[in-house]
């Protein structure tokens, strides 16, 4: 009795088949597990949030510090809203036990899709979950260090005499959460950079020959997510190219691991 012979398509399939350990679930189910993961980390926002909340005003004094340190003697930060002493630290509490939480955050969507990857996924995901977590907290602390105060110092030192610059905290919390998200989201450009030659969309030859119009891109994209200032522009137009040659970097390396595997 002759064996059948499986085709080279068959076998295929058959090993980029999913794992056998997982099972098919409803997507009932799978909603109800998602909401088990929303629940852990909703709990865990909350408390965070009241815990730090008798700290919120110390918190808010530490934000404003580089503003403070640049403001004339005569000069200090005001509330143009009657709520706005009560609402600027209380936004910034919910801002920073999301900060605080987020490596749990991104543990525990991190469990609700393990499942359905392959080991060698699993292996390669969690790296770099975590180290985008890494990265955007070092964006964060780069804006609120290095960023912010010498942007600061270039719109007070170009005010004119006559004009006393009080700014009103309301406002300084939005300039700054949203110059903390920018220079956040800028640092994980090495993983973007990681993930599109590890998918197979570019390789590290194609960045190479394409730099300059990448290095263009970066002060173009900067230019419109910054202030309006030469300086905002600068600082984070360089970070960008660096991190790109930082992921690029680290992506031809994964490519001569790959091919000495492939020998």
């Amino acid at each position: 009795m002759n064996t059948p012979i499986e085709s080279p398509l068959a076998v295929s399939l058959t090993e980029n088949k999913a794992p056998s350990n997982l099972e098919e679930m409803p997507i009932t189910r799978h909603l109800m597990v998602l909401r088990q993961h929303l629940f852990k980390i909703v709990g865990l926002l909350i408390a965070l949030f009241f815990c730090l909340l008798p700290f919120a005003n110390q918190t808010y004094q530490l934000l404003s510090e580089p503003l403070r340190a640049q403001l004339p003697v005569s000069s200090s930060m005001i509330a143009t809203d009657v709520t706005a002493t009560f609402m600027a630290p209380f936004k910034l509490n919910f801002f920073v036990a999301l900060m605080l939480a987020m490596p749990f955050i991104i543990y525990q969507l991190w469990n609700f899709i393990k499942p359905a990857l392959y080991e060698k996924e699993k292996n390669l995901a969690m790296p770099l979950l975590f180290g985008s977590i890494g990265l955007f907290y070092a964006g964060i602390a780069f804006a609120y260090c290095v960023a912010l105060p010498s942007i600061l110092h270039f719109f007070i030192s170009v005010s004119p005499e006559t004009v006393a610059p009080m700014t009103d905290i309301n406002s300084y919390l939005a300039f700054c959460l949203k110059l903390f998200l920018v220079f956040g989201f800028t640092f994980e450009i090495p993983i973007v950079t990681l993930l599109l030659i590890l998918i197979g969309v570019v390789s590290t030859q194609q960045l190479v020959e394409k730099r300059r119009f990448i290095v263009v891109g970066c002060f173009f994209v900067a230019m419109f997510v910054t202030p309006p200032d030469a300086i905002s522009m600068i600082m984070l137009a360089i970070p960008m190219w660096l991190l790109f040659e930082i992921g690029l970097l680290f992506g031809k390396m994964i490519e001569k691991r790959r091919a000495i595997t492939t020998l």
